[in-house]
């Protein structure tokens, strides 16, 4: 068995690597910005900046040695002057650039003071024409000669100490024409990326910082999972006993009454929505008949109502998926050899039928163990029960990205473990499946 599960955890690392690559695509790129996600749209571009800088996400995605910065915003001078509007000897014309006349020394307008140690790429192409000195681009002085167009100047300065912003300075009797202007974050190492950001997190068990509680994800989520295992244990437990013993009664008395009472009782419970359930729970056995607390987590008692609603909201489709099991299993041969050895029907069930249907039975409830992780979203929603589920129904309407990133990754992997478990469950309770 240890060299099948050596092999086995060897064949989960691909599937792995793939979990957190899907991961890393769905929060860093399809979803957009993760700081203007959580920060809304009035957020000030510096700021914006800042948290993307806490987070990594102001890197190249994979490979590269620069990013896009909020420092300078992007301009189509075709559409407008953008931030250039109102810059002192600028003038947008509608064919597609800026003219500057001199004599002028215009800045840049930036969106904010660069951030300290932080290097900058810019992308310049100028048309300059006229008598006398070539237009000269501070810091970083790039001597222009009249009527040349320069693409692809690239000058990058520290930023620590004097905060860094270039100007041009259009001397008397020259005109420049400002076709494009672009920034970028410079970067010294080109694997300094995204991706190596979130995979060296990974590797050291930090899910990053909760911007709506500024605690370290790792903290929420081991303060959460108690009383998610708490509730969901339970209920895992309970749903499936009462289900298997429920199955079986319905099986040994197929088409009499309690066969009939108990599937039309099953299509019952799954007809009425979960939610309904909730609050009907909640109103007459919490609040008008007074039996539970319904609100809150400070004793074992705020998880009585809960688990009772979870076992029987579980109960409807369980039932229905064992009794078709044990049927199914009833048409089988050693069904008929156990008869014919003289075994009464509730011997058959109890000591044959059930053990060999614990095939399914296992592949459900292993379907199920990822769920104890997260919780159940409604019901520690409604009850106050500070879960998993509660922490991550908060994340979403709060877009804390972090959190609801954590979540997700660590779901991802208990399913990985738990089809593992499953396996091996097979294997003790069928001596018929060998590990190898």
């Amino acid at each position: 068995m240890l060299r099948y599960l050596m092999r086995r955890l060897v064949q989960m690392i691909p599937t792995m690597i793939g979990v957190v690559l899907i991961t890393f695509i769905l929060f860093n790129l399809v979803g957009g910005s993760p700081a203007r996600m959580v920060l809304g749209d009035k957020a000030s571009a510096r700021q914006l900046e800042e948290f993307d800088e806490q987070r990594g996400f102001n890197r190249p995605l994979f490979f590269g040695r620069t990013s896009p910065t909020r420092l300078y915003a992007a301009t189509d001078f075709r559409r407008s002057a953008g931030p250039w509007t109102g810059s002192s000897g600028v003038v947008h014309h509608t064919e597609g650039f800026l003219r500057l006349t001199g004599p002028a020394s215009v800045p840049f307008p930036l969106s904010f003071a660069p951030l300290p140690g932080h290097r900058y790429a810019w992308r310049l192409e100028v048309r300059t024409s006229g008598e006398g000195a070539a237009l000269r681009v501070r810091d970083g002085t790039r001597e222009l000669p009249p009527g040349a167009s320069v693409q692809g100047w690239t000058d990058g300065v520290d930023a620590a100490g004097d905060p860094y912003r270039p100007h041009l300075d259009v001397p008397a009797g020259v005109t420049v024409d400002l076709v494009a202007l672009t920034c970028k974050r410079a970067h010294a190492r080109p694997w300094q990326s995204q991706w190596s950001h979130y995979l060296g997190q990974v590797l050291r068990f930090d899910f990053g910082t909760s911007h709506a509680v500024n605690r370290p994800v790792a903290d929420l989520l081991r303060e959460g999972i108690s009383p998610t295992l708490l509730l969901a244990t339970p209920i895992l437990v309970g749903e499936t006993v009462l289900s298997l013993v429920l199955a079986l009664l319905c099986a040994y008395r197929r088409g009499r009454w309690l066969d009939h009472t108990v599937l039309v009782a099953c299509v019952m419970l799954m007809s009425v929505n979960y939610l309904v359930w909730i609050v009907a729970g909640q109103y007459w056995l919490g609040y008008r008949l007074d039996l539970f607390p319904v609100w809150g987590f400070e004793s074992w008692s705020y998880l009585l109502l809960p688990v009772l609603i979870g076992i029987l909201h579980g109960l409807g489709p369980n039932v229905r998926f064992y009794r078709s099991i044990m049927l199914e299993e009833m048409n089988r041969d050693y069904v008929r050899t156990a008869r014919a050895k003289g075994i009464g029907t509730a011997g058959i069930l109890f000591r044959h039928v059930l053990k060999n249907a614990m095939i399914p039975v296992i592949t459900n409830v292993v379907l199920s163990l990822p769920f104890l992780y997260t919780g159940s979203l409604l019901l520690e929603t409604f009850f106050g029960i500070p879960g998993l589920g509660y922490i991550s129904v908060n994340a979403i309407n709060s877009s804390d990205v972090d959190v609801v990133r954590a979540v997700v990754l660590i779901g991802s992997f208990l399913y990985l473990a738990s089809n593992l478990m499953a396996d091996i469950a097979y294997a003790l309770v069928d001596p018929r499946v060998r590990l190898s």
